[in-house]
């Protein structure tokens, strides 16, 4: 790590280096070369900026972007169905329309409580909140045993019920002799 003040003689090649037109990253290249320092382009520039030195001028026009090359172009550089290190290039994957998700529902009407509203035993399920500025408010409905919830968002945020194959109830477990 480099120490909080600069030398003058840093200091003369940083304005040197901006006045020539260098970014911050070519002028801390510059400097570590000449001076064997370790300066990073964040501390040049936060050196330049407590110097009050001007930022050079950023041109106008970004750099050119090179248009993507097209599959045909890809062909012809390489041979066919090779990839980089002479595998067969794996086929992309067909996508299929996919049916839209089903959205669960409850059937019940929520009271529409904020926040500051709720009471200890009101259901906390939050509605609304999805725009910009709009309120969120919670279902206010009682709430369901041991849970955050009145009872159909309880079972809503659950999922569906999937039954198991094996019975519950209880069971008898077995001590083995370790070998």
């Amino acid at each position: 790590m480099q120490s909080m003040s600069w030398r003058p003689e840093h200091c003369a090649a940083l304005t040197d280096f901006v006045a020539a037109g260098l970014s911050f990253s070519r002028a801390a290249d510059a400097i570590n070369a000449r001076f064997g320092t370790a300066y990073t382009r964040s501390a040049v520039i936060g050196r330049a900026r407590r110097m009050k030195l001007a930022v050079p001028a950023r041109p106008e026009r970004g750099p050119e972007l090179k248009p993507p090359k097209t599959k045909q172009a890809k062909a012809g550089s390489r041979k066919s169905g090779e990839g980089r290190a002479g595998q067969a290039c794996p086929a992309a994957p067909v996508r299929q329309q996919s049916e839209p998700v089903r959205l669960r529902c409850v059937g019940i009407q929520p009271r529409l409580v904020s926040l500051a509203e709720l009471s200890d035993g009101d259901c906390r399920y939050p509605y609304g909140g999805d725009k910009e500025g709009e309120a969120i408010t919670f279902c206010g409905h009682p709430r369901f045993r041991r849970s955050s919830y009145c009872a159909p968002h309880f079972h809503l945020t659950r999922g569906p019920r999937i039954e198991d194959d094996r019975p519950a109830g209880p069971f008898v477990l077995r001590l083995v002799e370790a070998a």
